[in-house]
Formats: structure tokens, sequence, C-alpha cells
């Protein structure tokens, strides 16, 4: 089988099962199975599948079918300038939380050595990526799931960088330590919204990521224990509840509290800082 019709069979087989970008993911697949980029499988068209690959796309391509997150299928997925791997024990970096990246990053830029904690860090994609762009950052990462951290610490090997890395239940508080940045992508999505979601949500990736009743208050109510004045606090929240967290933050004492918008228009990004005094009034980015 040549690499043109390999690429359209799968794309037919995926959009059969309902898969969204079924021709991209596609590609993908054929590229992943032959090593090859999606630019460099468009110079290959012409090749042939030896019947070993072929067998591996069909195996790949059957579990995308099933709604399986192509992330999940591919054992890895990129975020920001960072491969990381990726499997059911932690949630797909998406587009968005490279959004809370660049708001962490912009809260830092000024110090030389911050320190940092990331709360609830899953694949590591967060701690990795701030430790990665911004080399005095000290970081420290925790979560509440070992299987998580195992996962963190696959990706700190794998891309050589440094981080620490610490089992912790947010509900407890969090760690002292004059911190000049906390940050989290809680879980948010509530119980009766679960069966809402697309199935390479709401059946493959981990539940205890991304349901939760409390837990972005939880993070809200114990960084004000631990950050330093004038720390930052960066919050990944649902869509429709940017405006009920950013009015929990100014009713905490938090002062500076801005909302910032994802790349399709939503707001994502909840952000402040602990009082100081004098500074700019909330704002809308």
């Amino acid at each position: 089988m040549k690499v043109k019709r390999a690429v359209a069979e799968t794309a037919q087989r995926l959009d059969a099962a309902g898969c969204e970008s079924s021709r991209v993911d596609a590609e993908l697949l054929v590229g992943h199975v032959l090593g090859l980029s999606r630019s460099e499988l468009a110079l290959e068209a012409s090749r042939t599948l030896s019947g070993a690959e072929e067998g591996r796309l069909g195996e790949l391509a059957e579990r995308r079918a099933a709604r399986e997150p192509l992330a999940y299928v591919l054992g890895e997925w990129g975020f920001r300038n960072l491969t990381l791997a990726v499997d059911p024990r932690v949630l797909v970096p998406r587009p968005e939380t490279e959004i809370v990246v660049e708001r962490c990053l912009a809260l830092i830029a000024a110090l030389e050595t911050p320190r940092v904690l990331d709360v609830g860090t899953g694949s590591g994609a967060i701690a990795l990526a701030i430790a990665g762009e911004h080399p005095g950052a000290q970081v420290t990462a925790i979560d509440a799931s070992s299987a998580a951290l195992e996962v963190a610490g696959v990706n700190a090997t794998r891309t050589g960088i440094a981080v620490e890395l610490g089992a912790w239940d947010l509900f407890t508080g969090l760690p002292d330590g004059l911190w000049d940045l906390v940050v989290s992508n809680p879980p948010y999505v509530l119980p009766e919204e679960i069966d809402e979601l697309e199935p390479e949500v709401r059946d493959w990736e981990p539940r205890e990521a991304l349901v939760g009743v409390g837990a972005t208050e939880a993070v809200a109510r114990g960084a004000l224990d631990v950050l330093r004045r004038g720390g930052a606090l960066v919050l990944e929240v649902a869509a429709v509840d940017a405006a009920r967290v950013a009015a929990l933050l100014a009713e905490l004492g938090y002062v500076d509290v801005v909302v910032t918008r994802d790349l399709p228009g939503r707001d994502r990004v909840v952000e402040a800082v602990t009082a100081l005094g004098g500074l700019r009034s909330s704002a809308i980015a």
C-alpha cells in the first residue's frame, strides 16, 4: 500500500468513527509509523508501506477509531517547544494551557531566580515549560497522583529539565515556602458535566484530573498562605467560570485580578497577586 492510499483509507476509517480532523489524525498516524513528519510525509506519497508497517498502522488506527485520544495512541504530544510522553495516567496537554505558561513567564520575567509551585502537575507540562523557558526558575511540581508523578518524572528525564517533584494533596493546603508564583490547572469539570464531554475526554482521560469540586478554591486559599507579598497566582479555569473565580480572588484579598482569553476568545486564565497596595485596578486582558 502506498502512503497516499494509507492516509486516505485511515482518514476514511476515522471519519466513519466520528473523529474530528480525521485527515490530520491519519497523516500523523502514518507519519508516526514511518518516522516522518507531516511535511515529510507529503514528499513520500508514493512510498510503499511494508507489511509490518501496514500492520502497525492498522493497530494504531483501530485505537484511534475507538476514540482513544490521538496523543495516547502516539504516546507523546507537543506542548510549546517540548515533546512530552503522555498516556492515560495524565491529561493531554492543551493549547489553552500554553496561555497559562505565557502568563506565568510574563509575571516572573523580571525575577532572576523565581520560586515556582505547580499544583496538580500531571504530565509536568506547565512546570517543565516554565523551567525550560526561564532557566533561573526553581520549580517544584506536586500532584496527588503517584501515577501522574511517574509520567512527570519520565518527562523531566526526557527533556533534561530539572524540576522537583512531590506527592501532595492540595486540599491539605500547599507546601510552605514563600513562593514567587503558584500556578495550577486544577480539575474543574463538574460531575454533572462529564457526560457532555467528547468520548476522548469522557472515556479516556483520568477522571480525578478532570472532575473536581472545590479544587480551584482550595488552591486560591492555600496560595495565600505560601506566596510572598506581591507573589502571583495563575489558574486555568472553565471558560464559563472565569468571572466567578476572578470575583473569588478579589474577595479573598488578592489584587491585580486579570482574566486572559485563550486563542478562540474564551475567558480561560485568571491571575492575581497578593496585596502590596498601589497596584493597578482589575482588568480584562
